[in-house]
Protein backbone atom coordinates (compact mmCIF):
# COMPACT_ATOMS: atom_id res chain seq x y z
CA UNK A 1 0.00 0.00 0.00
CA UNK A 2 1.44 3.41 -0.64
CA UNK A 3 1.45 6.36 1.92
CA UNK A 4 0.15 8.30 -0.92
CA UNK A 5 -3.44 6.76 -1.54
CA UNK A 6 -6.01 9.28 -1.64
CA UNK A 7 -8.46 9.75 1.13
CA UNK A 8 -11.96 9.96 0.00
CA UNK A 9 -13.02 13.83 1.09
CA UNK A 10 -16.37 12.52 2.73
CA UNK A 11 -13.82 10.28 5.28
CA UNK A 12 -12.16 14.04 6.68
CA UNK A 13 -13.56 15.51 9.59
CA UNK A 14 -15.05 19.32 9.31
CA UNK A 15 -11.37 20.89 9.84
CA UNK A 16 -9.75 18.64 7.68
CA UNK A 17 -12.47 19.49 4.85
CA UNK A 18 -11.55 23.08 5.81
CA UNK A 19 -7.47 22.36 5.71
CA UNK A 20 -7.90 20.22 2.18
CA UNK A 21 -10.44 23.03 0.85
CA UNK A 22 -7.59 25.57 1.57
CA UNK A 23 -5.15 23.94 -0.54
CA UNK A 24 -7.05 23.16 -3.33
CA UNK A 25 -8.14 26.91 -3.73
CA UNK A 26 -4.53 27.99 -3.17
CA UNK A 27 -3.02 25.55 -5.51
CA UNK A 28 -5.60 27.06 -8.05
CA UNK A 29 -5.13 30.58 -7.61
CA UNK A 30 -1.05 30.55 -7.60
CA UNK A 31 -1.67 29.58 -11.73
CA UNK A 32 -2.87 33.08 -11.60
CA UNK A 33 -0.17 34.61 -10.11
CA UNK A 34 -1.50 34.67 -6.23
CA UNK A 35 0.22 33.58 -3.18
CA UNK A 36 -2.43 32.16 -0.29
CA UNK A 37 -1.65 33.08 3.51
CA UNK A 38 -3.54 31.41 5.78
CA UNK A 39 -4.83 33.36 8.91
CA UNK A 40 -5.01 31.53 12.05
CA UNK A 41 -8.34 33.10 12.91
CA UNK A 42 -11.23 35.30 10.79
CA UNK A 43 -9.59 38.53 10.57
CA UNK A 44 -11.90 41.02 9.04
CA UNK A 45 -13.94 38.14 7.95
CA UNK A 46 -11.06 36.72 5.80
CA UNK A 47 -9.87 32.91 6.35
CA UNK A 48 -7.17 33.73 4.23
CA UNK A 49 -5.22 36.41 2.12
CA UNK A 50 -4.51 36.13 -1.67
CA UNK A 51 -1.46 38.60 -2.54
CA UNK A 52 -0.81 39.21 -6.35
CA UNK A 53 3.00 39.28 -7.84
CA UNK A 54 1.76 42.64 -8.97
CA UNK A 55 2.41 43.89 -5.42
CA UNK A 56 -0.96 45.64 -5.26
CA UNK A 57 -3.66 43.14 -5.24
CA UNK A 58 -4.99 41.39 -1.87
CA UNK A 59 -8.10 40.14 -1.67
CA UNK A 60 -9.40 38.49 1.83
CA UNK A 61 -10.69 35.43 0.96
CA UNK A 62 -14.07 33.31 2.99
CA UNK A 63 -13.48 29.60 2.22
CA UNK A 64 -17.05 27.83 2.40
CA UNK A 65 -18.51 24.93 1.04
CA UNK A 66 -20.84 26.02 -0.69
CA UNK A 67 -22.72 29.48 -2.51
CA UNK A 68 -23.15 31.51 0.14
CA UNK A 69 -24.02 35.02 0.84
CA UNK A 70 -24.15 36.62 4.62
CA UNK A 71 -25.11 40.31 5.96
CA UNK A 72 -22.04 39.90 8.42
CA UNK A 73 -19.56 40.17 5.12
CA UNK A 74 -21.53 42.90 3.13
CA UNK A 75 -18.79 46.31 2.81
CA UNK A 76 -16.05 44.13 4.19
CA UNK A 77 -14.73 43.47 0.42
CA UNK A 78 -14.95 39.62 0.85
CA UNK A 79 -15.00 37.13 -1.88
CA UNK A 80 -15.81 34.17 -1.20
CA UNK A 81 -14.27 30.60 -2.63
CA UNK A 82 -15.82 27.17 -2.89
CA UNK A 83 -15.32 24.10 -4.82
CA UNK A 84 -18.23 22.42 -7.12
CA UNK A 85 -17.16 19.39 -8.03
CA UNK A 86 -13.84 19.77 -10.64
CA UNK A 87 -14.72 23.39 -10.38
CA UNK A 88 -13.31 26.37 -7.96
CA UNK A 89 -15.43 29.63 -7.89
CA UNK A 90 -13.70 33.12 -5.86
CA UNK A 91 -16.55 35.52 -6.06
CA UNK A 92 -16.85 39.19 -4.92
CA UNK A 93 -19.46 39.05 -2.13
CA UNK A 94 -21.11 42.14 -2.71
CA UNK A 95 -21.30 41.48 -6.43
CA UNK A 96 -23.20 38.49 -6.02
CA UNK A 97 -25.83 40.27 -3.41
CA UNK A 98 -25.70 43.10 -5.58
CA UNK A 99 -26.94 40.75 -8.31
CA UNK A 100 -29.44 39.15 -6.74
CA UNK A 101 -31.18 41.80 -5.23
CA UNK A 102 -31.19 43.83 -9.28
CA UNK A 103 -32.61 40.97 -10.50
CA UNK A 104 -34.90 39.84 -7.98
CA UNK A 105 -33.32 36.54 -7.20
CA UNK A 106 -33.64 36.89 -3.35
CA UNK A 107 -37.51 37.08 -3.13
CA UNK A 108 -39.01 38.53 0.23
CA UNK A 109 -40.07 34.64 1.05
CA UNK A 110 -36.24 34.30 2.06
CA UNK A 111 -36.66 34.28 5.25
CA UNK A 112 -33.15 32.80 6.18
CA UNK A 113 -31.50 36.04 3.76
CA UNK A 114 -34.30 38.83 5.33
CA UNK A 115 -34.75 37.27 8.72
CA UNK A 116 -31.68 35.63 9.53
CA UNK A 117 -29.29 37.23 7.12
CA UNK A 118 -27.65 34.61 5.21
CA UNK A 119 -28.89 32.08 2.55
CA UNK A 120 -26.51 29.57 1.15
CA UNK A 121 -27.13 26.90 -2.22
CA UNK A 122 -25.71 23.44 -1.53
CA UNK A 123 -26.38 22.85 -5.08
CA UNK A 124 -26.09 26.81 -7.31
CA UNK A 125 -29.37 27.06 -9.54
CA UNK A 126 -28.61 27.97 -12.89
CA UNK A 127 -28.71 31.61 -12.34
CA UNK A 128 -26.02 31.17 -10.02
CA UNK A 129 -23.69 28.95 -12.38
CA UNK A 130 -24.28 31.87 -15.08
CA UNK A 131 -23.16 34.50 -13.14
CA UNK A 132 -20.46 32.44 -11.35
CA UNK A 133 -19.05 31.45 -14.91
CA UNK A 134 -16.53 34.46 -14.90
CA UNK A 135 -15.02 33.74 -11.19
CA UNK A 136 -14.30 30.27 -11.99
CA UNK A 137 -10.63 29.85 -11.22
Amino acid sequence: MSQFAPVPYAELNSRQKENYNFHKIAARMAEYGFNCLRLTDDWQGADFIACHIDGETFLKVQLKGRLVIDRKYLGKGIHVAFILGDAAYLYDHDRLVAHLEANGLIGDDSVTWHEKGFRSWPTPPSWAINFLEEFRI
